[in-house]
């Protein structure tokens, strides 16, 4: 059960279900935190309950999915008013979450690793997992008359290798070490004000190449539905046995074919999956009330947006790298479901 300390159970709902005393606690929870907002369901006035996300910079990926999410979820749930709310990225949203300044935020996969192991001259982070997001292979996309091929190709040239703060960069800075590069001495590496400034930057020459990663990322589709078109490039299967060695928190993932218009086969690369996480002190019942929330539009989340597919409590048991990286609340709703046993 979650461990709420917030109000003390009635005798009547110690004679509840387990199911019914979660659900209790959950209202109990959100209550407390409500910002003094209002709804109206079947005449009954309900206080909405506001949920600060934070995102990243305009025209990225990251505020796609969360503003899918919110309205996603807050369409479900009566009680939940979640504000998604545009940052500088990963890098921005673990010390905001640890400050208390956000309850949720969207955090890519190397930065929460970092993060979690205290890794790459971070601090133990205390924030902890809502869900996974999504799985993200990198790659990099280049226009399809382009003489750039290969990885190799794009040595010395300008690379726009996305947002600063956001966690593309810690992504494509491990999978070209796993190479022998270094990106900044390698590349004349290009980091972006706004995600969103990387295509134009390829279409008119000042860049030869993006990066990115994922399926559904705005760069890649803005690039892939030019009038010049795009070709990706990833590591081939020699460069991924060599990231593994050197990088085995990476791992092999495949962008489907057809993800992209023009993208007719599979591309294989590396990657990690992203996360939601929330501040620690988020309360064990409003994690729950959370994780359940979600786990019930699961569906409507993947017809609204393609990523959002791989946002699953299955997924998010399997991408954690510790079971006990995930927030409390949150274990405590996937052992009521089954998916952790």
């Amino acid at each position: 059960m979650p461990k709420s300390g917030m109000l003390p159970r009635s005798n009547a709902a110690m004679s509840t279900t387990k199911k019914t005393k979660l659900a209790h606690l959950a209202c109990a929870g959100l209550l407390l935190l409500a910002s003094g907002a209002k709804a109206e369901e079947g005449g009954k006035t309900i206080p909405k309950t506001s949920i600060s996300l934070g995102t990243a910079t305009p025209g990225g990926g990251f505020p796609l999915y969360g503003n899918a999410f919110a309205e996603i979820m807050n369409a479900a749930d009566p009680t939940l008013s979640i504000e998604p709310r545009n940052t500088k990225g990963s890098n921005e949203n673990i010390p905001l979450l640890e400050q208390g300044q956000l309850d949720i935020a969207l955090v890519a996969g190397e930065p929460s690793y970092e993060a979690f192991m205290g890794l790459g001259g971070r601090s133990k982070t205390s924030a902890k997992i809502l869900t996974a997001m999504y799985s993200s292979p990198g790659m990099f996309v280049v226009r399809a008359d382009s003489p750039y091929k290969t990885i190799r190709d794009l040595v010395g040239q300008p690379v726009a290798f996305g947002a600063k703060g956001s966690g593309l960069p810690i992504l494509s800075r491990y999978m070209l070490d796993g190479l022998g590069l270094k990106q900044d001495e390698d590349f004349k590496s290009i980091y972006l004000d706004r995600a969103g400034d990387g295509p134009d930057m390829v279409q008119d020459g000042r860049a030869a190449a993006l990066w990115g990663a994922g399926i559904g990322w705005p760069g890649f589709a803005t690039m892939a539905q030019s009038p010049e078109g795009a070709r990706f490039i990833a590591p081939d299967a020699d460069e991924i046995a060599r990231i593994r060695v050197k990088h085995s928190f990476l791992k092999p993932l495949t962008v489907p074919a057809n993800s992209y218009p023009g993208q007719t086969a599979p591309i294989d690369s590396m990657g990690s999956w992203s996360f939601v996480l929330v501040r620690e002190s988020l309360p064990d019942d409003v994690a729950y009330h959370l994780a359940r929330t979600l786990h019930s539009v699961e569906a409507k989340f993947c017809e609204k947006l393609a990523q959002a597919c791989e946002t699953t409590a299955a997924n998010t048991l399997a991408a954690a790298p510790d079971a006990k990286l995930i927030h409390p609340g949150v274990l405590t709703y996937l052992k009521e479901i089954g998916v952790v046993k």
